[in-house]
């Protein structure tokens, strides 16, 4: 599990590159400047910011601020306050330098067999794939084959990153309205399908859907996180969806970022995810439907007996 968190904050880091919004506020100078900034982002905004477990780390560290000498030490308490305050998918990160050796693709897609179509989502940052390449590529193949029997979409080795093109891309499987919630301390925020659509460049109008009653398969392992099981959960409570798999990383919660000063990343966890069934996921791992080993086999073995019983009516 360690490599699927560092996989997910390896990718969280380069998707900042091009999304962060500077936030240079209070006396980030010296180190007990530096922390008192941090733990009033945290304080404000974070998840568990509201629980005794905070108040008392909170003081804890806020003393401890007054006796540190180095950023180092700075940049140590602030990971300590941020994993107490948001969880573990909070976390203060280092500057990017080098993205040149990130191993970001583009989706793959295949047809197997009796009109079966396979799509793999992975994760993605827009920092080698274009958003528009990432779902144009996935969105013309649905369209080319309105008719497919069933659709497995693979989500193994997604660790996450912008969940915004990942649900453009495969909106014709998806049905309008709410799809997702996010669920903070004091408000739940609705997410729309059409409003995703909207903002990546994308309307309703143009999106042509497969039949609600087409079988999809999502396949699911340790490594799908983050906006990898957000994605997953805009189709739980479909009756058309099953997942098969091992269960995900357990990084099921929305976030806000907040650069720094010294060119670090502060990312806060402020909701959980709330599938359309009224079920909260946030640092616990999503169990698949079908536990197994042999997801694609037994993914594709589903699709056709749905789909025969589906011509049968």
């Amino acid at each position: 599990m360690k490599e699927t968190h560092n996989r997910i904050i390896s990718l969280l880091a380069l998707l900042f590159i091009v999304s962060a919004c500077s936030f240079f506020g209070g006396n980030q100078n010296t180190p007990e400047g530096y922390v008192r900034h941090c733990v009033r982002l945290l304080d404000k905004q974070a998840l568990y910011a509201d629980r005794p477990e905070w108040k008392e780390v909170k003081d804890s560290i806020l003393a401890e601020a007054k006796t540190l000498t180095t950023m180092d030490q700075a940049h140590e308490a602030v990971s300590r306050a941020a994993k107490v305050a948001g969880g573990k998918h909070s976390v203060l990160l280092p500057p990017v330098k080098d993205t040149t050796s990130y191993p970001e693709t583009a989706p793959e897609l295949g047809l197997l067999e009796n009109g079966i179509l396979h799509i793999v989502l992975p994760a993605h940052s827009g920092v080698k794939v274009s958003d528009s390449l990432y779902i144009h590529r996935v969105l013309d193949f649905l369209h080319g084959h309105l008719d497919a029997k069933g659709v497995v979409l693979d989500l193994r080795g997604n660790t996450g990153g912008n969940m915004w093109p990942m649900i453009s891309a495969v909106s014709p499987l998806l049905p309008d309205g709410v799809i997702l919630r996010f669920k903070g301390r004091s408000r739940t925020q609705p997410i729309f399908l059409e409003n995703i659509l909207m903002g990546t460049g994308l309307s309703g109008k143009s999106i042509k859907k497969l039949p609600a009653s087409t079988p999809v398969a999502i396949l699911t392992d340790d490594m799908t996180g983050s906006s990898g099981e957000a994605t997953l959960l805009c189709f739980r409570g479909l009756d058309n969806v099953r997942t098969f798999g091992t269960p995900t990383a357990g990084y099921a919660s929305a976030n806000i970022v907040k650069a720094l000063a010294d060119g670090y990343t502060l990312l806060i966890t402020t909701s959980c995810d709330m599938a359309r069934t009224g079920e909260i996921f946030c640092d616990d791992p999503i169990e698949p439907d079908v536990l197994t080993q042999t997801p694609l086999e037994d993914a594709v073995a589903w699709i056709a007996t749905t789909s025969q019983k589906v011509t049968d009516k």
